[in-house]
């Protein structure tokens, strides 16, 4: 088709057919293969198509009576499942408009018409560059209001030159919503002071001097640009607190946070320091975190650490910590300086092939997490894990007991003869041992152990069969079984079951007359010393598997905790909780 032709067809772009008559034009002056390319791809259908679409899109951009009323939509869709979820139990409209909201081609159709009204159709290209001279710099200078809260910037001095450069901009702090100050920026001087040979310790200094207006002049960097918010949401499976970090570059800029916390990761530029805010502080400015990696080299170098202090026969050194670039942060100084003990537990009747060295060798940091969004109908399998004789099992049997309808426990197999007043398919379900056997063996029972020579386990399809039926499936596995639970199949919500500090569990269980459970017989109550090991399986219980409980409760008072477990199963039946991204996805 010739460019002629394609110029009098009214659905090819006038601007098009332009550039391919001069690119026509331009044949006779050279046969540069670039050239060629160029003219194949402005005759391409699909180039032409997407031009059209995009010229429609501006025009209703540019008329008013077709302006977009909000362009938010997206946000309001899940502010509106969020409100949804706690009433869908009311009626059957409701339920219906919970599930339509939720169906991706709507979701789509969402996103689609907000990238429309904030024009984020346009093409992002960048800036022209201006000639100027060899000899000659642009400067800029900014001017901002100095009050209590931090300038939002950090600086350092570069290695190569000597400069003192910005180094780092916080996400939604003052230099942030400026918009004047980047990443990369020579600093010059400030407040009318130079500032070359200084160290960022006396740029500090010249700040903390200041009052009202701080005036900076800058050379803009080469690579400059906005700094775009990721969506990353995580779960932090550690404890944080930048005041007693040795290593981050600066404490006023640190973020602190428990395990447990969702936290917005804003930017992940740095290798080492993650900009980040609490989820639940939207308009706060993002703070520094450590990232995955130099978590991952601390605990390693934490570990090793602590073997070597438990006198491990293999004695050598300690990994080394990485740390930032020399430089200093916020636009102040900073210093520079930088367990848990296993304890024995008794034999229980899932006495799992024991691997605790390969969960301590799972290094917990950060799981990414999006909000799951219950269904009606389908029901997370609530799973409870704790130390033996913390009240687990007693917890499981009442909460099924409550509503032997709607709660259910997947019935265990064992490969030991039936008992006398025993029913098959009620206590347990008896099977062969080679059976069994080849069951373990094929990966179908998230947990089993042998104890006095009879393999016991849980089948997996037994607890599908449960969910399936439309029941919640409760649990109270071994703690061990965690990894085999935790699956975007089964979806379970985990509940760490922890016994109070001694005195309270020895007073509660010795008033309830609670009767061992370390004792086949049943016939005696708690020893001192087994209490003790109760306390020490919780702290092990914790340390190894910790970040993977979704909630825990302290079974001090069984019906207090037994209230407490209620309420945590109409949250999950009723509110979107978070919950490992790739679950929802």
């Amino acid at each position: 088709m010739t460019a002629e032709v394609m110029a009098t067809d009214t659905n090819w772009d006038p601007a098009l057919s332009k550039l391919i008559t001069s690119l026509k034009e331009a044949e006779n002056l050279s046969n540069d293969q670039e050239i060629d390319f160029l003219k194949a791809l402005l005759e391409s259908k699909e180039l032409n198509a997407l031009v059209n679409v995009h010229t429609k899109v501006a025009k209703v951009g540019r008329d008013d009576r077709l302006a977009p009323v909000l362009s938010t939509s997206g946000q309001i869709l899940y502010e509106v499942l969020e409100q949804l979820s706690q009433r869908c139990h009311l009626n059957e409209e409701c339920k219906e408009a919970f599930h339509l909201l939720q169906e991706p081609h709507l979701q789509s159709l969402l996103y689609a018409h907000d990238a429309i009204a904030q024009k984020d159709f346009y093409p992002h290209l960048p800036e022209i560059p201006i000639e100027m001279d060899e000899d000659e710099e642009t400067i800029k200078i900014v001017q901002l209001v100095k009050s209590n809260e931090p300038l939002g910037a950090t600086i350092k001095t570069d290695e190569e030159t000597g400069k003192i450069i910005i180094a780092r901009i916080m996400h939604g702090g003052a230099a942030d919503r400026s918009g004047l100050i980047h990443v990369g920026d020579e600093v010059i001087e400030v407040n009318g002071i130079n500032v070359e040979g200084k160290t960022p310790g006396d740029v500090l200094s010249i700040l903390q001097n200041s009052e009202g207006t701080i005036t900076f002049k800058l050379v803009p960097s080469d690579g400059k640009g906005g700094q775009r918010e990721s969506k990353v949401r995580v779960r932090a499976h550690f404890d944080y607190n930048p005041e007693t970090d040795p290593y981050i570059p600066c404490k006023e800029a640190g973020l602190a946070f428990q395990r447990g916390d969702i936290l917005h990761i804003v930017s992940q530029d740095d290798a080492y320091w993650w900009q980040a805010r609490k989820e639940s502080e939207r308009t706060a400015r993002a703070g520094l975190i450590p990232s995955r990696a130099l978590q991952e080299r601390r605990i390693i170098h934490e570990r090793s650490q602590f073997e070597a202090s438990e006198g491990d026969s293999k004695k050598g050194s300690c990994a080394s910590i990485c740390t930032t670039p020399p430089g200093t942060p916020m636009l102040h100084s900073s210093s520079s300086t930088s367990s848990c003990r296993q304890p024995k537990t008794k034999k229980i009747m899932y006495d799992l092939t024991e691997n605790d060295d390969f969960d301590r060798e799972m290094i917990a940091t950060y799981e990414e997490v999006a909000k799951l969004y219950p269904r009606p109908g389908v029901y997370r399998p609530i799973v409870l894990i704790g130390a033996p004789g913390v009240g687990r099992n007693e917890l499981r049997r009442r909460l099924v007991a409550r509503d032997p309808e709607k709660f259910r426990s997947p019935v265990p197999y064992t490969t030991r003869p039936i008992r006398t007043g025993e029913v098959a398919g009620r206590e347990y379900i008896f099977v062969a041992r080679d059976k069994m056997e080849a069951d373990i063996a094929a990966g179908k029972f998230i947990e089993h152990g042998e104890y006095k020579g009879h393999l016991y386990g849980t089948s997996g399809e037994s607890v599908k069969s449960i969910v399936n039926a439309g029941c919640v499936c409760v649990l109270s596995p071994h703690y061990q079984a965690i990894k085999a639970l935790r699956t975007v199949q089964t979806k379970p919500f985990i509940i760490h079951i922890k016994p109070p500090e001694f005195d309270v569990l020895k007073k509660t269980r010795t008033e309830a007359r609670a009767k061992s459970t370390f004792d086949e017989s049943n016939a005696r109550g708690f020893t001192d010393e087994e209490f003790n090991d109760m306390l020490k399986s919780a702290e092990r219980i914790d340390f190894l598997y910790g970040h993977f409980f979704d909630e825990i409760i302290v079974n001090g008072e069984l019906l207090i905790a037994f209230e407490q477990i209620m309420n945590t199963v109409q949250r999950i039946e009723n509110e979107p909780l978070w919950a490992p991204a790739a679950w929802v996805q």
